[in-house]
């Protein structure tokens, strides 16, 4: 998700010279968040872990937003551009001891991608997926009991038109097959404006592009000397430090610097967490934790200003999910009023639809904004990509009734989450909330 800097206008320039850089912008940085977005999934509730629901309620629908499983790289890019380098150093008796398996390394993680497909899930993905959709089932297991019953469809599946969507939906289905036999759900249909949003926004992508306080954000962090110097001792690991001088003055024609050199090895080492089923990698021997840790707080503070809370002040990141939002509310109320006879609402989509979602949702981590001078660190911000959206993360609402009144629990990668500060739940502390007073707390008509 993250770009590297490689040029940007004059404006841009002057406004990065304000960002504060503190000396240690990872401070609080744990091993665990180094992947980032590239994260596997992990749940973090459990069914012993959950609220008791009132004996009188029952549950009636239930709905999701889910990112698709851990997938493999988009392209081969960075591997292709590695390898050149890699050969020209080779040629030139510039590689380490390291640094002679780079290349074969490389070649082999490459293989991996391509026979996925690149772009498309891996096993640990379709794992991911399968899996979650089993402990939907075991959780609820009376609603899926009536939504096996009579034969209908009363599951409406919808993806975004990417085929990794399109397959984590279908790996989501056969999940729940496997954990409730007989029950039918639609066939997967496609909807972008839904779940593709951020491609077609034209607000949106004008701000990503040509918004110069993103370009500045972006190339303090970057280029900051701390960045530079990580990213040379990443590449002295496996070539000459003759032959990094000369990665950073741009005499290979791969990479504008040593910073994008390094960066491509992270991506290389990030892919690792969503290939684990698929072979065994050794990227730690070419960056240490901390290094990685370093590049991935790097790929945060992209996804933070082009997809997270951002600047404060502004909601162009996250107001194009105000649709997802009406979307979600709109299936509980047609639950409540009878006009629909659905128990689920299965929904497959992607990081950049699941950050603005939590952003407007008010969940943890996704709310809290930087002043256009202070540059967002580890330090000064809880966001951080690999809690708010990693591989198969997913936003799971459930709607109860007793006949009258309507309550609504959300799960947030499966564990009880509260709405944001200002809805009023049930009684303090509780996780339920009235149907009616989300409706109200998130102005929904």
């Amino acid at each position: 998700m993250r770009r590297v800097v490689a040029g940007i206008g004059g404006a841009a320039l002057a406004l990065s010279g304000l960002f504060a850089l503190p000396a240690q912008a990872h401070e609080g940085h744990a091993a665990q968040d180094a992947f980032t977005t590239k994260t596997a999934y992990e749940p973090q509730g459990s069914l012993n872990s959950y609220e008791r629901l009132p004996s009188s309620f029952r549950p009636v629908f239930t709905e999701n937003v889910s990112r698709h499983g851990a997938r493999t790289l988009s392209d081969s890019d960075d591997g292709d551009a590695l390898l050149a380098l890699w050969n020209s150093a080779k040629a030139e008796g510039a590689l380490t001891s390291t640094g002679r398996q780079l290349g074969p390394d490389v070649q082999s993680l490459l293989a991996a991608n391509a026979r996925d497909g690149y772009g498309l899930l891996t096993q640990e993905g379709r794992d991911e997926m399968r899996t979650t959709a089993q402990r939907m089932v075991r959780r609820l297991p009376s609603l899926f009991a009536d939504a096996a019953k009579g034969g209908a469809a009363k599951i409406d599946v919808v993806a975004s038109s990417q085929q990794r969507t399109v397959d984590s939906a279908n790996e989501f289905v056969a999940g729940l097959k496997a954990a409730k036999p007989g029950l039918a759900t639609t066939a997967t249909r496609t909807d972008d404006a839904l779940l593709y949003f951020h491609k077609s926004n034209v607000e949106y992508n004008d701000y990503v592009d040509n918004d110069p306080r993103v370009a500045a954000a972006e190339k303090a962090a970057t280029d900051q000397p701390r960045t530079h110097a990580v990213a040379r001792s990443v590449l002295q690991r496996s070539f000459s430090k003759k032959f990094v001088d000369e990665i950073a003055a741009g005499k290979h024609a791969e990479f504008k610097d040593e910073v994008a050199a390094a960066d491509a090895l992270y991506s290389m080492d990030q892919v690792t967490a969503d290939l684990a089923g698929e072979g065994r990698w050794h990227f730690d021997r070419y960056l240490t934790t901390d290094e990685a840790a370093w590049f991935g707080y790097l790929d945060d503070v992209t996804s933070f200003y082009e997809n997270g809370p951002a600047f404060a002040g502004s909601d162009i990141t996250y107001k194009m999910a105000g649709g997802l939002l009406s979307d979600m509310f709109a299936q509980l109320d047609a639950k409540r009023v009878g006009t629909t006879t659905r128990d689920a609402e299965l929904r497959f989509t992607h990081a950049e639809e699941i950050f603005p979602l939590a952003s407007l949702l008010g969940l943890p981590g996704s709310t809290q904004q930087q002043p256009e001078n202070k540059l967002f660190t580890y330090a000064n911000n809880p966001f951080r990509g690999a809690q708010v959206a990693p591989m198969a993360a997913n936003i799971q609402w459930d709607l109860y009734t007793d006949g009258h009144t309507y309550l609504v629990r959300m799960l947030y990668n499966e564990k009880q989450t509260p709405f944001k500060a200002s809805c009023a739940p049930v009684h303090r502390g509780s996780s339920f909330y009235r149907l009616d007073e989300l409706e109200r707390c998130y102005a929904q008509s």
